[in-house]
């Protein structure tokens, strides 16, 4: 795909804020760190679309960005930061949770993991929240360039397990840094939003 356009659209932290439902939407999930607004910024090209940071837990709100005003990537905010008060922690949760629960025009969500390490419980958790809404069956394995490909071939097969994805899941892994797997999530996106977008 090429992006001609990426703007942020709306920043959000309740439903009023939402943007209309009128293009679809695929959102981004993962750990704190993860590597999401990285990966955000090199699918559109861009450097600072997304805002990248060093410390867990920068993404607050829920973020909204127009692609080619055909579609939007929602960026969620990062889950598992340590160093958030308990009520902040379940905040973000209600706030991750409404919006999987009530966005019409929400057609996946991808899932991003460390490939590096064992999916962690919240990664679990969030992947069977997705599953419970019909939202899963995509996931991306960040940080491919850290592990040698003998590595990665174990290491995603920890991940399907951990995760209990079905065998028709996909399941890709991606760097930022040398620019590897995007093609193949762009495919996967155009099959969600449609072959026009």
């Amino acid at each position: 795909m090429i992006v001609k356009k990426a703007e942020l659209a709306a920043v959000a932290v309740k439903k009023e804020q939402y943007p209309p439902e009128d293009m679809p939407e695929v959102a981004f999930a993962g750990r704190s760190n993860v590597g999401k607004s990285s990966l955000l910024n090199t699918l559109v090209n861009r450097r600072n679309l997304a805002r990248v940071s060093g410390s867990p837990g920068k993404t607050r709100t829920i973020n909204f960005f127009q692609i080619n005003d055909a579609f939007r990537i929602v960026d969620l905010p990062g889950y598992g930061y340590a160093k958030l008060s308990k009520s902040a922690t379940e905040h973000w949760g209600d706030m991750i949770e409404g919006y999987l629960a009530n966005r019409n025009c929400l057609r996946c969500v991808v899932q991003l993991v460390d490939i590096r390490h064992q999916p962690s419980a919240q990664d679990v958790q969030m992947y069977r929240w997705l599953q419970h809404y019909g939202l899963d069956g995509v996931a991306v394995a960040t940080k491919a360039d850290k592990i040698s490909r003998n590595q990665m071939n174990r290491q995603l097969g920890e991940i399907r397990k951990a995760l209990c994805m079905a065998k028709e899941d996909i399941l890709l892994p991606i760097s930022s840094l040398k620019k590897t797997g995007y093609a193949e999530l762009w495919a996967v996106l155009e099959q969600l939003v449609g072959e026009d977008a």
